[in-house]
């Protein structure tokens, strides 16, 4: 999902970039819930009728089911995320989404919190870290004086990171080409659910000598023999324990191996509330 290429509100996510007034990742949050409420004027309608409504992770519990994690790490960093999200749901998600929906003439639909929540959800509990082509990531605008500027070029000047983490690029593996990591949603492959032992790997076809359209993305069977037809295809989403898989995609694995019990002292419990943000905030990488 590419926003800034959107005919309809690319322009104005554009300018919101410049002015500093959101980052990448609040930027695709928040176009989940403007085509969302778009509805059907979306032309993202087929992938977001296919998405699920609710969500397994602790921000959807109950009052009932939270208690039960009471004296977990996970229940007072569930409890900051919360508050975290409406504020900024209050603050900032409400104006801008009113906005952007006033250039489709809608004025009248309004974002709920429970809007804000589901698009949230699906960012963090379906968003890849990919390795794309600078050029594809980054596509020069002709702006109104004849000047050129790029989109990396916003997001640099607004201190925003490309990869969610450092912002390194990588040389690519299949040009001279520098490759930069960005966080995304691909539809038809964030379908694909969790396994200790994943059925494939997706890969992205730089030169799209393998699909036929550079830049796509596709996945590769990590299986000696053929896919039988009905089985599954899982993807690995990485090394992490059941505390970490529950905050993050609402599920926990049973005998995970990955998995662990974190004891520390009162002085240590504020950096655990660091940690949980900080694991909010990565997404998917193709292990």
């Amino acid at each position: 999902m590419r926003v800034l290429q959107d005919p309809l509100i690319g322009p104005d996510c554009r300018a919101m970039l410049e002015e500093g007034e959101v980052d990448d990742r609040f930027l695709m949050i928040l176009f989940l819930v403007v085509e969302r409420l778009r509805e059907n004027n979306s032309s993202w309608k087929p992938y977001l009728d296919m998405l699920p409504t609710t969500f397994g992770n602790p921000l959807w519990f109950t009052d009932d089911e939270i208690l039960e994690l009471e004296g977990t790490t996970l229940y007072r960093a569930t409890q900051l995320q919360k508050k975290t999200l409406m504020s900024l749901f209050e603050n900032k998600v409400k104006s801008l989404v009113r906005k952007l929906l006033a250039l489709d003439g809608n004025t009248e639909r309004e974002a709920t919190f429970e809007d804000f929540l589901w698009a949230n959800s699906v960012f963090w509990s379906r968003a890849l870290n990919i390795p794309f082509p600078r050029s594809y990531v980054f596509p020069t605008f002709q702006e109104d004086n004849g000047c050129h500027s790029t989109v990396d070029d916003i997001l640099c000047e607004g201190g925003v990171s490309v990869n969610g983490s450092s912002g390194e690029r990588a040389p690519s593996s299949s040009s001279q080409e520098d490759t930069v990591w960005v966080e995304g949603l691909v539809p038809g492959i964030d379908f694909c659910n969790h396994d200790l032992k994943a059925m494939a790997t997706w890969e992205v076809d730089g030169t799209g000598l393998v699909t036929g359209s550079p830049c796509s993305m596709y996945l590769l069977s990590a299986e000696r023999s053929l896919f039988s037809v009905g089985k599954e295809i899982s993807i690995s989403y990485g090394n992490k324990g059941n505390e970490e898989l529950l905050y993050l995609y609402g599920f926990v694995m049973e005998n995970n191996p990955d998995d662990y019990l974190m004891v520390t002292s009162l002085a240590c419990t504020f950096h655990i509330y660091i940690l949980f943000y900080v694991l909010s905030s990565t997404p998917i990488a193709n292990d």
